[in-house]
């Protein structure tokens, strides 16, 4: 699995999805946009250590990297909530974790209408309360046990 964190503004979120990253045995974290890479004390504040084990690698041009993932033959995925988008479980079953990459979006407004029609597809967490959406750190964390554990 691949993810890319795409203008996360919190340098805590930032360091929390490094951990999930870590937790779930990520293949390669991308930072794009104006998401703030390592070594900053407030990444390693939540990373506790993930920031040194996960594969990163710091890209201002999100669209150049999902260009380059898909001529691998990865599945660019979104993670954002739309009337569109494919419950995790159902993703699970349709997209093979190993060939998939999943981007994480801003914490207030998510991702951009040209970036959103880049990916192959989105999905999102089922959720059945009334709030309808997630810390992107949180999300980030449900998406990869969703994909990447056996339970998922």
């Amino acid at each position: 699995m691949i993810v890319i964190a795409h203008n996360i503004r919190s340098l805590h979120n930032v360091g929390a999805i490094f951990r999930s990253a870590d937790a779930f045995g990520v293949e390669r974290l991308y930072l794009t946009g104006y998401t703030a890479a390592p070594p900053r004390k407030e990444i390693a504040k939540t990373a506790l250590g993930s920031e040194d084990r996960v594969v990163w690698e710091k890209e201002s041009d999100v669209m150049k990297v999902v260009a380059d993932l898909q001529a691998k033959g990865v599945h660019v995925l979104a993670l954002e909530t739309s009337a569109d988008a494919i419950p995790l479980p159902e993703a699970r079953k349709k997209f093979d974790p190993a060939r998939t990459a999943l981007i994480l979006g801003n914490e207030v407004s998510g991702l951009e209408k040209e970036l959103l029609s880049a990916c192959e597809g989105t999905v999102q967490i089922p959720m059945p309360g009334k709030k309808r959406s997630l810390n992107v750190s949180v999300a980030s964390g449900i998406a990869l046990f969703a994909f990447c554990s056996e339970n998922g």
